[in-house]
């Protein structure tokens, strides 16, 4: 079985597309509970960020997953699964291992180097895990990957080249407005988005800020928060939004809505309550929202500019450092084939372990057998015998034991194992109960395809 990933990413589809597909928590527990339905699939787990939607499945074959998975995609989007693999891509066995580690240390964001995939990568696979849809192989993938993300930040600049799409999103503001100190905000969501960005306007100089929130009391709390700093803070709810956007620089929006929650209207009649002397000021809305939280009309209102996911894909601040890019993807490099050589040992490992066993069973029906022909020998001469039995068995399997884990841990290494099962004659189902045993440890066509020898 390997691991087969079915994703759709802003490297690969528009933003009208990537908004079809979005998910929220609801969306990603029936797809994944649709995809299980198959005998083809074994675990799974869904990553759905601002910018992409991946499913990361265990499969016994290649191409009945991969239908399987494009199958209810589609379904879930309402696009047609010829229109869907048109956007897709498809990594398979050590491409999707390498694929996800890209991700989650920020490699392959709309913003090289954001650090918030990691969180995101965090918390799909503690859903899964919740929901009892990983098993062994998606444990040890996702704790990898997880390992790996954080490395990536701990060790190279990657950070620093791009913290995250708010603060690219907010430093195109700025530049926009000529700077953002003792300017007006809104902030529209309450949620983790809202926070990051509110930190983001108050170290940028903000004086006040509109909250704006479904949950008035979510609101509040952000509110309440930015007045503990020392910022003139208003919390409203969504029916309240034109009204919080009458005297804002600027508008940042993120709620994970499924349609726009800022329309024209809304912005039109926020921009009919300024004062005398308004014409001029420039309104500047940030929209990071997926799907879009504001009417994409709104762009063509006279004094408003639009910053959004597409506008933020083109910035070149969005750019990491070409050195901190590359140390970090040779960091990652690195990482896959040390995971991917320690995964083809584990493989071999049942093989050898089944092997001592046989010899073992050998040793112990020979020693009976000495004691059926020999029944008067001295009890110390017989121990004497059978340690000499078991060591010249020892050392004849070391040298290949050891040897085949060795080979076993570069590409094809599986093919070692495969002779050494059939030298010894081993029983597969030997084999199989032994790898049984190892479970998952008690721990907290038109695609774009990359394949590593499917089928």
């Amino acid at each position: 079985m390997s691991v087969l990933l079915f994703g759709v990413s802003h490297r690969s589809a528009p933003v009208s597309v990537l908004e079809q597909l979005s998910t929220d928590e609801s969306d990603q527990a029936k797809i994944v509970d649709q995809v299980l339905q198959s005998p083809l699939v074994t675990e799974a787990m869904v990553l759905s960020t601002c910018n992409r939607v991946e499913v990361y499945a265990v499969v016994e074959a290649f191409h009945g997953g991969l239908s399987v998975i494009g199958q209810v995609l589609s379904d879930h989007c309402g696009l047609p699964l010829g229109d869907l693999t048109k956007y897709a891509y498809v990594r398979y066995a050590e491409a999707a291992v390498e694929h996800l580690f890209a991700v989650t240390a920020g490699l392959d964001s709309a913003v090289i180097g954001e650090a918030q995939v990691l969180g995101q990568v965090r918390r799909a696979y503690a859903t899964a895990e919740a929901n009892h849809t990983v098993g062994r192989t998606l444990h040890e993938l996702s704790q990898r990957a997880l390992s790996v993300g954080k490395r990536v930040h701990s060790e190279t600049g990657i950070d620093a080249a791009g913290a995250s799409v708010v603060s690219v999103a907010l430093g195109m503001a700025e530049i926009r407005l000529d700077g953002l100190a003792g300017r007006s905000a809104a902030v529209v969501g309450a949620g983790a988005m809202g926070a990051l960005s509110a930190a983001h306007l108050v170290r940028a100089g903000i004086s006040s800020v509109q909250v704006v929130n479904r949950s008035l009391a979510r609101a509040e709390r952000l509110a309440a928060n930015l007045r503990e700093q020392g910022v003139t803070a208003h919390a409203h709810t969504l029916e309240d939004v034109a009204v919080a956007l009458a005297d804002v620089d600027v508008v940042i929006s993120s709620t994970g809505a499924v349609r726009p929650v800022v329309s024209l209207a809304d912005v039109h009649h926020a921009l009919a309550q300024r004062g005398s002397g308004s014409d001029e000021r420039q309104l500047v809305v940030c929209d990071l929202g997926m799907p879009r939280d504001v009417d994409p009309a709104v762009a063509g209102l006279p004094g408003v500019w639009v910053v959004d996911m597409d506008r933020i894909q083109r910035e070149p601040s969005a750019r990491a450092a070409a050195a901190d890019a590359e140390a970090a993807r040779q960091m990652v490099a690195g990482e896959v084939a040390t995971y991917l050589a320690g995964q083809r040992m584990a493989e071999v490992t049942p093989t050898v372990t089944a092997l001592r066993q046989r010899a073992a069973d050998v040793v112990e029906a020979e020693l009976l057998r000495l004691d059926n022909r020999l029944p008067g020998l001295d009890l110390a001469q017989r121990d004497e015998v059978a340690r000499t039995v078991r060591r010249v068995v020892d050392k004849l399997l070391h040298a290949p034991t050891v040897r085949v884990k060795q080979l076993a841990s570069a590409p094809g290494g599986d093919t070692y194992a495969e002779a050494l099962r059939e030298l010894f004659e081993l029983d597969p189902t030997a084999v199989d109960a032994v790898a049984t045993a190892g479970e998952l440890p008690q721990v907290p066509t038109d695609f774009d395809v990359i394949a590593d020898s499917p089928e």
